[in-house]
């Protein structure tokens, strides 16, 4: 049992327990090429904050990880087989079920760790901020974390040389040979902007890539992976547990 994972605490525990804030990792149930599952989001945040909130307790923090909502937005990727499309005013309504929960028991602290690309929190965040004044609420992406150019050598945002390391390091059992991954080909938008950057259209999945992956996967490895993850927790440990101290009535100088 991890004190820190409420799905693996108990009553006996928390009855008597106060803690210092709520991570809440959020994924997504999408393919991702040919040869990850469509966990892998969900599993990457699984694994990710466990490891942050078991660094953090070491350290005298005390976070509470809550369990992963396993569904993203996929409005993108609606022809996509059995991909799991949340609306963004669903989220919403679910974040603020919990967040409700949250500023009611006295845990005004949380923050949502982010393992999917097409969730945006910010939005979201600012109205809950309104209607909930006592709470702060953040959020964090994970692969925005650290110059992933100095981790791995192909560019990609799904299903990539990065996801697959990861995924080599974390349940390299759920893995495919590698003779089954798709080479993560994928379209570039004919409009300037949108490739530039500084406008932005929803991607339609199927007419961009043909196995669902974004990013060469080919040089990824299970030692790249470990790399990744040991270096992208130990940075978001060291935030989550400045965030375990902070006085939130006094957060500018």
């Amino acid at each position: 049992m991890r004190p820190y994972i409420l799905a693996e605490t108990n009553w006996n525990i928390l009855k008597e327990f106060r803690f210092d804030m709520a991570i809440l990792p959020w994924g997504a149930t999408e393919a991702h090429n040919y040869h990850l599952p469509y966990a892998t989001d969900n599993i990457q945040a699984d694994c990710m904050t466990a490891e942050i909130a078991k660094q953090v307790w070491e350290k005298g923090g005390k976070p509470i990880v809550l369990p992963t909502i396993p569904f993203g937005v996929n409005t993108g990727q609606s022809d996509i087989y059995l991909d799991i499309n949340l609306n963004p005013s669903t989220q919403l309504a679910i974040l603020t079920d919990i967040v409700e929960v949250l500023n009611r028991q006295g845990v005004y602290k949380l923050l949502i760790f982010n393992g999917h690309g097409g969730n945006n929190f910010k939005p979201l965040v600012r109205e809950l901020g309104l209607k909930f004044p006592k709470m702060f609420i953040s959020f964090c992406f994970f692969p925005q974390v650290l110059n992933k150019d100095k981790y791995f050598e192909e560019q990609g945002d799904h299903a990539d040389e990065m996801e697959t390391s990861l995924m080599l390091y974390l349940r390299s059992d759920l893995v495919l040979p590698k003779e089954k991954w798709g080479s993560g080909a994928s379209k570039k938008h004919k409009i300037k902007a949108f490739t530039e950057g500084w406008a932005w259209s929803e991607r339609k999945w199927s007419e961009i890539s043909v196995d669902t992956g974004v990013g060469n996967p080919s040089k990824a490895s299970k030692e790249k992976g470990e790399l990744f993850f040991n270096d992208v927790t130990k940075k978001i440990g060291d935030f989550v547990l400045e965030v375990c101290h902070a006085d939130i009535e006094d957060l500018y100088e």
